[in-house]
């Protein structure tokens, strides 16, 4: 009996003690801890989860929405509150489009209390995947860009990151404005995880709108040419960029090939430095022009070769002793012709003209990565570079640069920067400044020689439209391989107004070594054609 007392009196006061370090580690708990436990405690059902502002939509000039923002949501896990993995994971399987075996992977992953499952799922599958109410698994709010017109002005409009900040295009150009301000949001959650309660901390400013100068259906159909003239030469690369000459506003751009077009970030509108070729001798006839060297009657005798330094300069087709007007040289494109006028202008002023029409340095387009080509001084010049110069080869431009150029001979001798933001949240953007480069007299009599080229005997006369007065260039340039000139690799390009004595449209085709044909005026000016054509009713410009 006595044995009996004694082990009770051994457990009664193990049990005491025992009590006594309860007590202690309560007290402790309850006093010295009390405030960092209900830290803890709130962190665990408390949390402050950030908003993301709604970004600001991309539409083109009429209101065509080209981008925009929707709620979605990522989805996590904590797999030490998944309790049954199997199970969850074929709901969540079915769900996500993510085989179950991946998915079980995520839910069972060791050391880890948080596991994507899921990027931007859109609003409505994210809400079904929160109400089957699975222990651990959490939503965080996003949003998410869609183009609800696909590819269309891919480019142009650009892409985003997987963050939401702008990776190419206007999204990258134009991100501070799209982005908006995020907001702040009190999530109260129960012991499971699902929330029950929500409040903004902090209210989200959605971006601003940006309104482009695109029209969303001349851009379909530039883009539509673009790919006939891709399927038919089977170019490097192809663009054509259409614009409004009086504002320099761009109503469509397009590069081919378009696969991929939104990710790369790369605009050969604005990137491709290219030997411009006979294009460019519209530059060389305005400054003489201007200067008063020559007129469009000026007779020039054209041999079947010109000697010039160490070179022998050829016009395309072979020819005896002649004699052309300037007005002639653009129409037949004489090679000889444009560097008997670049005599005339020297080389200090043809490089004055040159530098005044832009060319070297960017345009100021509202596009992010524009390059400037490569313009040397006349300081810089070789013997023989007014050889070549004068019928553009030698210097290399882009084609934004030869747009805006040919835009200022069909707005009056105005040159101004081409821009593709119309308005930003409805507040129209400024007007680019313009610069007087040539007179609006010269700028006439230019277009008028410019028609010739369209007319019978022109380099580019199968490009004219029945009823239509048009102006323009072809423009076929050897492209450098190596230092030295390819005879099997060309840039072949056209650029045209229409009406010529008040041009409302420019069109610029350029498409880069082309197979099968290399000449601007059977592989670029019939893309002009098409284009110009489908455009001039559209865009109500009434025949002669």
């Amino acid at each position: 009996m006595a044995v009996i007392d004694r082990r009770i009196g051994i457990l009664f006061i193990v049990f005491v003690a025992l009590l006594g370090l309860a007590l202690a580690r309560a007290t402790y708990l309850g006093s010295v801890r009390a405030g960092s436990l209900e830290r803890a405690a709130a962190t665990q059902q408390v949390s402050n989860v950030v908003v993301p502002a709604p970004r600001g939509a991309i539409t083109d000039r009429d209101g065509a929405e080209l981008a925009l923002s929707e709620s979605a949501d990522d989805i996590v896990a904590d797999p030490y509150l998944i309790k049954n993995a199997v199970p969850a994971s074929a709901q969540l399987s079915s769900m996500l489009g993510i085989p179950q075996l991946t998915v079980l992977k995520l839910l069972t992953k060791p050391h880890t209390g948080f596991v994507y499952l899921a990027h931007l799922i859109p609003a409505a599958q994210a809400n079904a995947i929160s109400d089957l109410r699975i222990a651990g698994i959490s939503l965080i709010p996003k949003t998410r860009r869609v183009y609800p017109r696909g590819d269309e002005a891919a480019q142009v409009v650009g892409s985003v990151h997987l963050n939401g900040d702008g990776a190419s295009g206007i999204e990258y150009g134009d991100n501070g404005v799209l982005e908006g301000t995020n907001g702040l949001r009190r999530i109260v959650s129960d012991a499971i995880g699902p929330p029950i309660s929500s409040d903004d901390l902090t209210p989200t400013v959605p971006g601003k709108t940006i309104a482009l100068t695109i029209d969303s259906g001349l851009q379909q159909e530039v883009e539509r040419v673009l790919a006939e003239v891709g399927a038919e030469y089977s170019p490097q690369g192809a663009t054509a960029i259409a614009v409004d000459p009086a504002t320099c506003a761009i109503l469509a751009l397009a590069n081919w090939p378009a696969n991929g077009s939104r990710s790369d970030p790369q605009d050969e509108a604005i990137g491709l430095n290219y030997e411009p070729g006979s294009t460019f001798k519209a530059i060389t006839v305005a400054g003489a022009l201007e200067d008063g060297v020559v007129s469009p009657n000026t007779q020039f005798p054209i041999p079947p070769v010109l000697q010039f330094a160490d070179r022998q300069i050829h016009d395309a087709e072979d020819h005896g002793y002649e004699t052309l007007t300037v007005a002639q040289i653009l129409k037949y494109s004489s090679n000889i012709g444009a560097d008997l006028i670049g005599q005339k202008l020297g080389k200090k002023q043809f490089d004055y003209w040159v530098h005044r029409f832009g060319f070297g340095q960017p345009t100021g387009v509202d596009l992010p990565g524009e390059q400037g080509g490569i313009v040397l001084h006349w300081w810089q010049y070789s013997g023989s570079s007014m050889a070549n110069l004068p019928f553009g080869q030698g210097e290399s431009v882009t084609p934004m640069q030869m747009v805006a150029a040919y835009s200022a001979i069909a707005n009056g001798g105005i040159l101004r920067a081409p821009h593709v933001v119309q308005s930003v949240g409805g507040k129209p953007t400024a007007l680019p400044a313009g610069r007087q480069v040539i007179s609006a007299a010269t700028a006439s009599e230019l277009r008028d020689m410019l028609r010739g080229v369209l007319a019978d005997g022109g380099t580019a006369s199968g490009a004219a439209i029945p009823g239509y007065d048009m102006a323009g260039k072809t423009g076929t340039a050897n492209i450098a391989v190596d230092g030295h000139y390819s005879d099997s690799a060309y840039v072949a390009s056209f650029i045209g107004m229409v009406p010529t004595d008040h041009p409302r449209l420019v069109v610029a085709v350029v498409v880069n070594q082309p197979h099968g044909s290399i000449f601007g005026g059977s592989v670029a000016a019939p893309a002009f054609q098409q284009i110009v054509g489908w455009a001039v009713p559209y865009l109500g410009i009434s025949p002669r």
